[in-house]
């Protein structure tokens, strides 16, 4: 049997639907970056469990909880960064919208600590 990985143990505890939950494995001073330049309402830092709240009610309101993450790939890089390719999909105003995106994850001391959400957004 292979090992999993600290840090994919860790991601895949992370519940985005739920953020208080996820209050044990979030540094208090964690930083979500979000680049989407078709949603620039959107775009900044999010800091702490909060700022991870605020991003998903956010996104769930823009999506009337049509958003959803479907992980294809996940891949440790050393022992702090995590890559995970995702597709997600979301309706934004009756838009059907699927999507490609790379998450890179930054886990230190077994807590996430920084997180860059890239989506493909030209093709």
């Amino acid at each position: 049997m292979k090992n999993v990985h600290p840090n994919i143990s860790i991601l895949k505890q992370f519940d985005p639907a739920n953020i208080t939950a996820n209050s044990n494995i979030i540094a208090k001073d964690a930083v979500f970056h979000y680049f989407n330049p078709l949603l620039p309402d959107f775009q900044g830092d999010y800091i702490g469990i909060k700022g991870f709240e605020e991003f998903f009610k956010k996104m769930a309101v823009l999506t009337r909880g049509t958003f959803k993450v479907n992980p294809i790939s996940i891949s440790p890089v050393g022992n702090e960064l995590v890559v995970v390719h995702t597709q997600n999909t979301l309706v934004i105003e009756d838009q059907h919208i699927n999507t490609e995106v790379v998450v890179v994850w930054r886990i230190v001391e077994g807590k996430i600590k920084e997180v860059w959400d890239i989506p493909s957004v030209y093709t």
